[in-house]
């Protein structure tokens, strides 16, 4: 669905405001509609008195259409990387928005921002690896989000990498980014509880005309608290031995908010924290090999073990 009328004058204006010899083509293309469209947009702006004349490409015939932001350089830039480096922007979920923000924003700088900016590098990248959807997928987004803000149930066909393809009953509650990819964390009622879905393993997805009354304990900041990754559980105090290289990685990073670490010499630590769940944490571990000892509880221990000895059967020879 494109923009409305109004909010693509708009978009015009400032796209006029902020580039240079932009002409009825390049207009279309950055509007998602048809030349003959733009023509009469061009049209309605003229007639609502902002003046608007071609050379070489559309401008205004003045410069104060719209008062200029207080922003120095480097709190323009600051926005600008924040924008850029979401996962939204990323994967092309709001894209058109968050590209009409920038614009926006870029045409109400003062004139001395806009000369610096012209020059200037942007000392700080920020790469947010994200799986990217299908332009199919995308549009499920929408759907989820509106049935959020409506208290609708969800019929959603969904892709389980245990179960695999089911069709259930979801009640939504919040979406989040996290772990590279989307989620979204509704009442399954299939499942009978609460279920993180991963956004690219619907397969088809239908909001109901029916409402439910949203729980009030759900707190999208503390839901995934204790969780290793994405995905909750029962709650589990969990000790771990790391040695060697294993150690020193621990010792350099922070991997979750309630970990404790206990240096035991220069090549050993004890490693504490409570999890919900063990299914990720597990997955984690085995990437240290021998190098972590697992000493409780015992059901994430002989998880490891079944992994690893699962591992060591298919090289076996």
């Amino acid at each position: 669905m494109g923009m409305a009328k109004q909010d693509r004058l708009l978009y015009i204006l400032n796209l006029l405001r902020s580039r240079r010899n932009l002409n009825a083509s390049r207009l279309a293309e950055e509007c998602g509609v048809a030349e003959r469209t733009i023509y009469r947009d061009i049209i309605s702006i003229s007639e609502a008195n902002i003046p608007i004349y071609y050379d070489k490409g559309y401008k205004y015939a003045s410069d104060n259409f719209l008062p200029p932001l207080n922003f120095n350089l480097e709190e323009y830039l600051t926005l600008n990387l924040a924008l850029e480096s979401s996962p939204l922007y990323q994967s092309g979920i709001h894209k058109r928005l968050i590209k009409g923000l920038k614009l926006k924003i870029d045409a109400v700088l003062s004139e001395s921002v806009r000369r610096e900016k012209s020059q200037a590098v942007q000392p700080t990248a920020v790469n947010i690896r994200a799986t990217v959807s299908d332009r199919t997928r995308e549009r499920y987004y929408g759907i989820v989000e509106e049935s959020i803000r409506r208290h609708a149930v969800l019929r959603v066909t969904y892709f389980s990498i245990e179960s695999g393809v089911s069709v259930r009953e979801i009640e939504p509650y919040f979406m989040i980014f996290i772990e590279r990819a989307f989620y979204f964390v509704g009442y399954c009622r299939l499942r009978k509880g609460l279920r993180t879905f991963r956004m690219d393993r619907i397969r088809d997805i239908v909001m109901c005309d029916e409402k439910f009354v949203p729980r009030d304990d759900i707190d999208p900041m503390g839901y995934f608290k204790d969780s290793w990754g994405v995905f909750s559980g029962e709650k589990e105090e969990v000790e771990i031995i790391f040695t060697g290289k294993a150690a020193r990685v621990v010792l350099t990073g922070k991997h979750h908010n309630n970990e404790i670490i206990t240096q035991l010499d220069e090549s050993t630590v004890k490693y504490n924290v409570t999890v919900s769940g063990i299914e990720e944490i597990s997955g984690w571990l085995m990437r240290f090999g021998g190098e972590a000892r697992v000493l409780k509880p015992d059901k994430l221990a002989e998880a490891v073990r079944r992994k690893a000895e699962d591992i060591a059967a298919v090289y076996k020879c």
